[in-house]
């Protein structure tokens, strides 16, 4: 029993020899973050238009067109107007811009064609898009509602049947 409360005491000893030898830290640190404006563009189907196949809803969407033709039925959302030497199908296409922490009270949208097209010509808004420089298609656009800038391809009547017509549309939106 002797034994037992020595060791007891022994074990108590040790605890307390350890707690006084307890070694402990502390730091500071200071956290910054600077705060910057921002503002994105996503592309939206326009219910007057045809469906977006792919991205709806974000910044690369794809518009299939399907097949298209001078006469005759077209499909639903695309409107063609024809001339003597040519026909323009077009489509409405949602451009949505919204800012955040940004005191900007409209922006510029600039669209531009991602390669030459020497056949076709090619529209955004009613504006000529190209490929040799951005055109504006709206100074003061407006943040965080749908604006409609309809696609339109305009084609020769030259232009063989089954011929593939495929290009991009690089779209830049700018705050003001």
């Amino acid at each position: 029993m002797k034994k037992v409360m020595l060791l007891t005491i022994f074990a108590a000893l040790m605890m307390i020899s350890s707690a006084a030898v307890a070694q402990t830290a502390t730091g500071t640190l200071t956290v910054t973050a600077t705060v910057n404006g921002s503002i994105n563009l996503v592309f939206n189907s326009d219910a007057a238009g045809v469906a977006l196949s792919s991205g709806a809803g974000t910044n690369t969407a794809t518009l299939a067109f399907g097949n298209v033709s001078a006469f005759g039925a077209v499909s639903a959302g695309i409107v063609r107007t024809t001339t003597a030497n040519n026909f323009t199908v077009s489509s409405a296409v949602d451009v949505l811009v919204t800012k955040s922490n940004s005191a900007s009270a409209n922006y510029t949208l600039k669209a531009q064609l991602g390669s030459a097209d020497a056949v076709n010509s090619w529209a955004v808004g009613g504006t000529a898009v190209t490929n040799a420089a951005q055109a504006t298609i709206t100074a003061t656009g407006a943040y965080a509602s749908n604006s409609n800038f309809p696609v339109a391809i305009t084609v020769p009547f030259t232009t063989a049947s089954g011929t593939l017509i495929s290009n991009t549309i690089n779209y830049t939106a700018t705050a003001n």
